[in-house]
């Protein structure tokens, strides 16, 4: 049976871009950090359910609670990359995104002691324009990224991108692994597998999307955050119905729903789910 790929982008509750107006980075130091609050939950779920996954960790978010991240790799968890300031790619220049990149992995490598071979943007932010971001991200030693969202969105996406895990060619005769977001359905619109429309949708729909990869052969990705199982987080105004609704909407109901979807399908590590696309990896250590 084919395993998915059970994906965490580790962020805290005021680093998403939904809150960006009313929390900017200028005022992270100051505002509480409820990291635990979501992953806590999280991970004992997983551990009920003998299920690892990959935990996409965001640099700052790393150095201000380091414990909680070393936790995460002593449960067996894979390591990967968020990136370091949760910048949308394609508002930074290639040398800036080089130095955080860099920044980052050599920063988790440190905490937990195992080399990152994955990356995902923050927001799915390699787009069209943003492309030559995989040419670096294969330059600095990852094999694999999950960044490029085969959909239409405000935000993100690369309609025409390959809709299945590829591997893909770079710069300097390299290439790279790309396992895109994975998508289902909502009248006729592609809508990704995760976030938003995971807390939005019903748990069965979840599953039937998953279901459509795994009839065809091939891992879907399910991706969630920490902040999403944490239903007591700040309420903040200012930002809009559209913001508030996509960053508020399930919260007190995700965490039933997660358990639904892990008792209905198989989930893996993105390294074991895309097996041998990835040649030489050692996975998590």
């Amino acid at each position: 049976m084919t395993a998915h790929a059970l994906t965490v982008d580790v962020e805290d509750w005021y680093h998403v871009e939904n809150l960006r107006p009313v929390a900017p980075a200028s005022r992270w130091e100051s505002l509480e950090s409820r990291l635990e609050r979501g992953l806590d939950p999280l991970l004992a779920l997983l551990a009920r359910r003998g299920v690892k996954a990959t935990f996409f960790v965001l640099g700052v978010a790393a150095e201000r609670t380091p414990a909680a991240i070393r936790a995460i790799a002593a449960s067996g968890h894979e390591i990967a990359s968020h990136g370091w300031s949760h910048e949308l790619v394609y508002r930074q220049e290639p040398d800036a995104f080089r130095e955080e990149t860099r920044r980052a992995k050599a920063f988790l490598e440190e905490l937990c002691g195992a080399k990152v071979h994955g990356y995902r943007a923050s927001t799915f932010s390699i787009t069209a324009r943003s492309l030559w971001a995989l040419d670096v991200l294969a330059e600095e030693g990852f094999r694999y990224d999950s960044s490029i969202a085969p959909l239409r969105h405000d935000r993100y996406g690369i309609p025409s991108a390959p809709t299945r895990p590829h591997a893909r060619a770079v710069a300097g005769g390299r290439s790279i692994v790309e396992f895109p977001v994975s998508f289902g359905s909502v009248l006729g619109k592609r809508v990704p597998i995760g976030g938003g429309f995971f807390r939005l949708l019903p748990a069965r729909w979840t599953v039937r999307s998953l279901e459509r990869y795994a009839r065809d052969g091939a891992p879907a990705t399910l991706y969630v955050h920490p902040w999403e199982f944490d239903p007591a987080q700040p309420r903040m105004t200012g930002i809009g119905f559209l913001r508030r609704f996509r960053h508020y909407v399930g919260l007190g109901s995700s965490l039933r729903k997660l358990e639904r979807v892990l008792d209905a399908a198989p989930f893996a590590t993105m390294a074991e789910a895309l097996g041998p696309l990835l040649p030489g990896s050692e996975g998590p250590r």
